[in-house]
């Protein structure tokens, strides 16, 4: 293994897309419909964490977890109802390595709870010097793929806020686009790469696909694939929770198709971003960090087999995400890692690899996953979820969930987006059972009550702390 001291701080970029299916990459082999040779070739070039997970399993706390490199119930964000990034005590990623001398940029979206424009979760205000985003929160968690402008606001009327045609922007100013958004997330990261090919850089890039609804793609897209065009929602046509139910899976015909040029589109950005890094020589002075923000959302045609379970869900399907690292000369090529991971070691192995005081950064629930060569030492022994009306935590193969009994959130779950939390206590070992398909609660009585204790010594520390 190479020395971990690198010639001069490395750049950080890392990339996550939204709602990404758990199988829906090519060199799995899983699904023969899939092609991401970008996301291909940072797991040919890099590694690829098999047991990695993400704090919540959807975006606003997911977010702010990945953001701070905590848990972030630390701060009481558990769901969309209470989810905002961290406060000004907690520093993020992108505070502490502008002051190790980054320059940091932020492209895409931005959802961490209700911000709004001058708030802490605005890219301005918690560390970026540069950044060109879309707020989803003011948009039922979604950004429309093509259209971001006043006059799009106005023609969409009462549709525009479910429809998120609300305009961008541009560090403290709004900005208006009329394109593809994916294209352009991926061209203000190269622009912003180019700029600063000489200092390093954190760049944060945040794509909105896969998020639903993907039929909005550009009409020579739509026309090269054979896909025909679907519209966004009229409010005179129909009621929206009516017409949501026929736009999502099972019910929108094509749907699995939209979500795949989705994904090859931004998986296209991604491949451009890495020949611009090739082209600069940059590549070895780059780690490149690939995960998406919660499991795949099968509402949306995404797939996570072999995985039970789906956004929304405590199930491996909900929080369980591809995550992959490249920094050459310091990953070796290829090697799978199977020891527990998390989007909270981010922060804490960017902070490392960028040579800043362990002290900067010993707040924090993440570890460094670059600390050790191999599996042996450094990874979670425990993880832990919290999301209110739901509850799981991880230690080695064993996986204990909870869901309240009768909960409405549940309930809206099952009717609204087709996902099944389940019900009660849940008990499986994931080296025996990775498709959570049986219930050992009853039957392994004595680790059921061992994992509850220790999720319970978690809450508690978490008041404590």
């Amino acid at each position: 293994m190479p020395s971990r001291t690198p010639a001069r701080q490395p750049n950080i970029m890392v990339i996550i897309s939204d709602d990404h299916g758990y199988a829906d990459r090519s060199i799995l082999g899983v699904q023969d419909d899939v092609s991401t040779p970008a996301l291909d070739r940072l797991a040919r070039q890099g590694a690829s964490y098999g047991n990695a997970y993400v704090t919540a399993p959807i975006c606003s706390p997911s977010r702010a977890g990945l953001a701070a490199g905590s848990y972030q119930q630390r701060w009481g964000a558990r769901w969309f109802t209470d989810s905002e990034i961290c406060p000004p005590e907690v520093p993020t990623m992108a505070e502490l390595l502008r002051a190790e001398g980054y320059a940091t940029g932020y492209f895409g979206k931005v959802h961490y709870g209700t911000e709004h424009h001058g708030d802490r979760g605005t890219p301005p205000r918690h560390g970026y010097d540069e950044s060109f985003y879309g707020l989803a929160g003011e948009s039922m968690g979604r950004l429309n793929y093509l259209h971001h402008s006043q006059d799009a606001v106005q023609e969409y009327g009462d549709a525009a806020f479910p429809m998120a045609v609300q305009p961008l922007w541009n560090g403290e100013e709004p900005q208006e686009l009329e394109g593809f958004l994916t294209d352009t997330i991926g061209e203000r990261t190269r622009a912003f790469v180019a700029d600063h090919a000489d200092k390093p850089f954190l760049a944060t890039v945040a794509f909105n696909a896969v998020h639903n609804f993907c039929w909005q793609l550009p009409a020579e897209e739509l026309e090269k694939r054979g896909l025909p065009a679907y519209e966004d929602w009229n409010p005179g046509a129909s009621e929206y929770i009516d017409w949501y139910d026929g736009a999502i899976s099972p019910h929108l015909e094509n749907g699995r198709a939209y979500y795949l040029a989705q994904l090859e589109l931004m998986d296209q950005q991604i491949g451009l971003i890495l020949d611009q890094l090739d082209e600069l020589g940059l590549a070895e002075d780059t780690m490149v960090i690939y995960l998406t923000d919660n499991g795949g959302s099968t509402c949306n045609y995404g797939v996570n087999a072999p995985l039970r379970g789906t956004k929304y869900t405590l199930g491996e399907g909900g929080v369980r995400v591809p995550f992959l690292l490249r920094w050459p000369g310091h990953v070796p090529e290829g090697v799978t890692r199977s020891g527990l991971t998390s989007s909270m070691d981010i922060l804490p192995t960017a902070l490392a690899a960028a040579g800043a005081d362990p002290a900067v950064y010993a707040h924090c629930d993440g570890l460094d996953l670059l600390a050790a060569a191999d599996d042996s030492t450094q990874c979670h022994e425990t993880l832990h979820w919290d999301c209110g009306w739901q509850w799981s935590v991880r230690r080695g193969d064993w996986k204990l969930r909870w869901v309240e009994p009768g909960s409405p959130v549940a309930d809206a779950i099952r009717d609204v987006e087709h996902a099944d939390p389940g019900s009660g206590y849940f008990l499986c070992n994931l080296a025996a059972d990775p498709g959570e398909t049986s219930n050992l609660y009853d039957a392994e009585a004595t680790v059921a009550a061992e994992l509850t204790a220790l999720h319970e010594q978690w809450v508690a520390g978490l008041s404590a702390g």
